[in-house]
């Protein structure tokens, strides 16, 4: 099975960063399939490549797991784990609380990049599944940068915590 993965973030119409990934999934489990793909990271600085490889599944308690390892084209290391819960409060609507973090193995300075503890973010979304492919979603998302990645935000003059109405759309088939 192939996957395509993306995120974004985007304000007053300008595109500040994000990620696309195309990765091939192999079930290993009845819960857990083997992800390995392609990563792309993209914003206001250089791009970067990586090779990617993880596990996404669901864990006990019904919680979705994705965890990734990646290394880049310049030999930058990182992982990636998000974790997310799906509350029914009817059929169609759906409330998702999430939290995702992200870290480094060392400095890039020219992609806002520092080693160690890079990135969290912590959210909640609404989902209304129109059908269960295609499901529309608004919500709030606290972000924290950490570590040297805020020190180099805080060089650049850009926010460390920021707090953010989402909306997006999840698609399936």
């Amino acid at each position: 099975r192939v996957l395509f993965r993306s995120e974004g973030e985007m304000t007053a119409g300008d595109v500040e960063g994000g990620r696309a990934e195309l990765l091939w999934s192999k079930p290993v489990t009845a819960w857990w399939d083997l992800v390995a793909g392609l990563r792309e990271d993209f914003g206001t600085g250089p791009g970067q490549t990586y090779g990617l490889i993880g596990v996404q599944g669901t864990a006990p308690y019904r919680f979705h797991i994705e965890a990734d390892l990646f290394g880049g084209e310049r030999g930058q290391f990182g992982t990636r784990l998000e974790a997310d819960y799906e509350i029914l409060l009817t059929n169609r609507w759906i409330l998702v609380p999430r939290a995702e973090l992200e870290a480094f193995g060392k400095d890039e300075a020219d992609l806002g990049i520092g080693s160690g503890l890079s990135q969290l973010e912590l959210g909640l979304r609404l989902r209304y599944e129109i059908r269960r492919e295609f499901a529309p979603y608004v919500g709030v998302e606290w972000s924290g940068k950490f570590g040297d990645t805020a020190d180099l935000a805080e060089d650049a003059n850009e926010s460390v915590r920021d707090t953010r109405l989402v909306a997006g759309l999840r698609v399936w088939f």
